[in-house]
């Protein structure tokens, strides 16, 4: 009797053990899952740096120009910008910092990139996505929206306005260029590229016409 009594104390303490063993491990494996979701280790998100926020309630109220034309070709030739088809460069994911000086163009439409990529949204001056991200975000249909450093803020507004009138800026990114392209605007699409010199109402008849063409483009579906 005392032996089964001390075999059955025995038993009794592995299976203690085994209930702590397994409930150190359940947390271990839930902080796991929650590590993964925070860095967008799964293969999502804007994988840390800018932080993208949605158009404000007064961009919404910013009068912008009545849209004159439904063609590219017509609207670029209208505002004196140059639209281009800039040869696919590449699409390989690469864990590297990206500069300028590994694209052809300026600011750059295709290319090896960042694995990661960035969050529709609009970006404050200085926190511009990485490069090698914005490129990312081309690949999946999105458009890049940039202006040049010193741009006046009410032209700023403007830009900002104009996501804010297509469902609050869908599938495209405003942020202040960081790459000293040459154009005062620029809009980018995967393997396009339009740019303008400067500002002017015109303007945005191109970035309209360069929206509806080349939304949701890109050789990646992502929502």
């Amino acid at each position: 009797m005392e032996r089964e009594e001390a075999e059955r104390k025995s038993a009794s303490r592995r299976k203690r053990l085994q209930y702590v063993v397994g409930g150190v491990l359940a947390l271990a494996l839930l902080g796991g899952v929650v590590a993964l979701a925070a860095f967008g280790l799964g293969g999502g998100g804007d994988g840390g740096g800018g932080e993208a926020r949605q158009p404000s309630d007064a961009a919404a109220a910013v009068e912008l120009p009545q849209q004159q034309t439904g063609e590219l070709a017509a609207a670029v030739e209208t505002a004196g910008c140059e639209a281009s088809s800039p040869e696919i460069e590449g699409s390989t994911h690469e864990t590297k910092e990206f500069t300028a000086a590994d694209y052809k163009t300026n600011p750059p439409t295709s290319g090896n990139h960042a694995p990661d990529w960035y969050e529709d949204g609009i970006y404050a001056p200085g926190n511009a996505p990485e490069i090698g991200k914005q490129v990312h975000a081309l690949e999946h249909g999105r458009i890049d929206v940039q202006y040049k450093p010193g741009t006046p803020e009410t032209d700023v507004a403007k830009l900002e306005a104009l996501l804010a009138e297509s469902e609050g800026g869908y599938h495209m990114l405003l942020f202040q260029n960081e790459t000293g392209m040459d154009a005062q605007v620029a809009a980018t699409a995967w393997g396009q590229s339009v740019t303008c010199p400067r500002m002017s109402d015109d303007v945005f008849d191109v970035l309209r016409t360069f929206r509806t063409s080349y939304i949701d483009k890109g050789p990646e579906d992502v929502p």
